[in-house]
């Protein structure tokens, strides 16, 4: 499964996940307030995020295949994967180039790598 979508899909995954389950008509009309959306757009998109497999449309209702922490999570891993080789330390070396963390974001951290090296 490919775990990337653009920002208007993005958007439009989000209107899922906050409010799921949710029928597709309901969800048409919350696209057309939120994003001016067409019900045909709404359908396309749909159909598109479906075929992903990130949703599903049974019989008029929509649910997520994936969770949104679940989405992210793959979705960062693929880009650690695809940007730094896998490397983890690579990527946060270049995200905090030329900037300093705070106490707080460095105890955050270290839990975070404590947590998960059991």
């Amino acid at each position: 499964m490919e775990y990337k979508l653009g920002e208007i899909e993005m958007k439009f995954a989000d209107l899922i996940w906050d409010n799921e389950p949710i029928t597709s008509g309901e969800l048409a009309k919350r696209c057309e307030a939120a994003l001016h959306w067409k019900k045909s757009t709404t359908y396309t998109i749909l159909r598109r995020v479906c075929d992903r497999g990130l949703f599903r449309n049974d019989n008029g209702t929509v649910t997520s295949c994936v969770s949104k922490m679940e989405f992210l999570s793959k979705q960062s891993e693929q880009f650690v994967e695809d940007t730094f080789q896998g490397s983890l330390p690579r990527f946060l070396a270049a995200f905090t180039a030329g900037k300093r963390l705070s106490d707080k974001d460095v105890a955050e951290l270290k839990k975070i790598i404590e947590e998960n090296s059991r």
